[in-house]
């Protein structure tokens, strides 16, 4: 196991430019990581350091009721590193690509436990926007997690960038978005993904009412019936059915009303 970071430690002085460095806390059996020590970005059962230990991360796995197989999955942001983690482990064949931005974000992978890269896995440090300018049929899925302190950076939530994503999907891939409720902004953007993706949307929100997870599709698969079954597909084991479940749950909740 990595080196442990005490709760009481001051957080790392800012980079040069002046943005905070990320820095980790462990408490008990937790890992988190911070660009400031009130906001949490991400966490970690270091007992099971490949769970989802954060109800959202949990709720951005819903794409497994349309599309339980992807080929190749694109992340913009690594954080932590759960989702590329679970995905990594659990969704055999799939090929994860990780968009991030922060250098220091990325030399935290060892403490998070994230695989080294492989045929399955690779980590690229770039700007998510320019990145997916002039992608094309790239993906199955895109999750967007790019979260910095104050929020999301205007460049991953513009609708230019929403117009990318949709332009970098495969037919019928799917767009996951981590927003937060309560941001000001939060209906504007919901607009903007609207405007390229149209009504093949929609929201599900945590218990708490903090994230927003929106899911919008290039095409019509999140209008199949059967996703709303809750049938464990061949593709997905049990142990991450059991880990899904609960959360699986609400959202086949949320499609039925839609």
């Amino acid at each position: 196991m990595s080196d442990v970071r005490i709760p009481a430690d001051p957080p790392p002085p800012a980079a040069g430019d002046g943005s905070p460095r990320p820095f980790f806390l462990d408490s008990g059996t937790k890992r988190t990581l911070h660009f400031t020590e009130k906001e949490i970005q991400s966490s970690m059962s270091l007992l099971n350091p490949d769970a989802l230990d954060l109800e959202y991360t949990r709720m951005m796995m819903g794409f497994v009721l349309f599309n339980p197989a992807p080929e190749r999955i694109l992340m913009v942001g690594l954080g932590g590193g759960s989702l590329p983690k679970f995905c990594h482990r659990y969704l055999a064949r799939t090929e994860i690509e990780v968009i991030e931005i922060d250098p220091g974000v990325i030399a935290l992978r060892d403490a998070f436990m994230v695989p080294a890269d492989d045929a399955r896995l690779r980590v690229i440090q770039a700007d998510a926007a320019e990145y997916l300018r002039d992608a094309e049929d790239h993906a199955d899925v895109i999750f967007l997690d790019g979260f910095g302190v104050g929020g999301i950076p205007d460049a991953l939530c513009s609708a230019d960038f929403y117009a990318d994503c949709f332009h970098a999907l495969r037919d019928d891939g799917i767009l996951v978005i981590n927003f937060h409720v309560n941001h000001p902004n939060h209906h504007e953007y919901m607009d903007r993904v609207r405007a390229s993706f149209g009504p093949s949307m929609f929201e599900v929100v945590d218990d708490d009412m903090t994230n927003s997870i929106v899911f919008a599709c290039k095409g019509d698969l999140l209008d199949d019936p059967d996703a709303t079954t809750l049938t464990r597909p061949a593709a997905i084991s049990k142990d991450a059915w059991r880990q899904l479940m609960p959360t699986l749950r609400v959202i086949g909740a949320t499609l039925v009303l839609r």
